[in-house]
């Protein structure tokens, strides 16, 4: 039988032809996508996470906690370093004037709790020590017998066991006169300004329980600084 389009007598529509054209050209490429493996999907909170950097806000706040640190550990230094002076010393101040011309009226002195606790007190030594009358009153004052020793004061002089003591740091010679054997455990103590002051000449003697310590610098005014030694 005749056919039309052998006879050329019929045409393809164009837009005919430019489908079944372009579905030549695609079929390759719809032919990949179609045998490509799909990638599976992920859990993004099962994946690591990195701590966020710290923000300029977070900044001030962690600046405030290492200041706040730093003054808490300076604080306890310093409770710690004055528990431990004043466990070793003690500073007080002089009222009065019966220890002038040694030490003057407002003059601060450093005072050493640990020298009785190495050495045995010394005569001409000047101690604080708790005034045995009123134990919450400070005294400070010179130690001139030791246990064992007797004690004199006359013609204006101070004599221990018989022998007149050289007293070149007294204010004046002693206007008063008396005999006293200090036992053991006591001390006898007088002022450098002997008639000026309140020591064992008038209330006896000082229990060697009652001693602070060992006056052993003036410290303050700075311009009076100086050591104390016996003479």
């Amino acid at each position: 039988m005749f056919s039309l389009v052998e006879a050329g007598v019929f045409t393809i529509p164009s837009f005919y032809q430019k489908a079944v054209l372009l579905k030549g050209r695609t079929a390759p490429i719809l032919s990949k996508l179609e045998s490509m493996e799909t990638l599976p999907l992920t859990d993004p909170s099962s994946e690591p996470s990195t701590p966020p950097a710290p923000t300029e806000e977070a900044r001030p706040s962690i600046r405030w906690q290492k200041f706040l640190l730093d003054l808490l550990e300076t604080l306890v230094m310093a409770i710690v370093l004055y528990i431990g002076i004043n466990a070793v010393s003690a500073r007080v101040r002089v009222d009065g004037w019966s220890m002038a011309p040694t030490l003057e009226d407002g003059e601060f002195v450093l005072v050493s709790r640990l020298a009785y606790r190495l050495d045995q007190p010394q005569r001409g030594d000047i101690i604080v020590f708790k005034y045995p009358a009123q134990p919450d009153q400070d005294l400070i004052k010179r130690i001139i017998g030791l246990p064992g020793d007797v004690v004199e004061v006359k013609n204006a002089g101070v004599f221990v066991n018989g022998q007149p003591l050289e007293e070149p740091y007294i204010a004046d010679k002693p206007a008063y006169q008396g005999l006293w054997w200090v036992p053991a455990g006591h001390l006898f103590v007088l002022g450098d300004n002997r008639n000026e002051s309140s020591d064992s000449h008038s209330w006896g003697l000082l229990p060697i329980e009652n001693v602070i310590g060992k006056a052993v610098l003036v410290y303050w005014p700075i311009q009076e600084w100086k050591v104390l030694k016996p003479p």
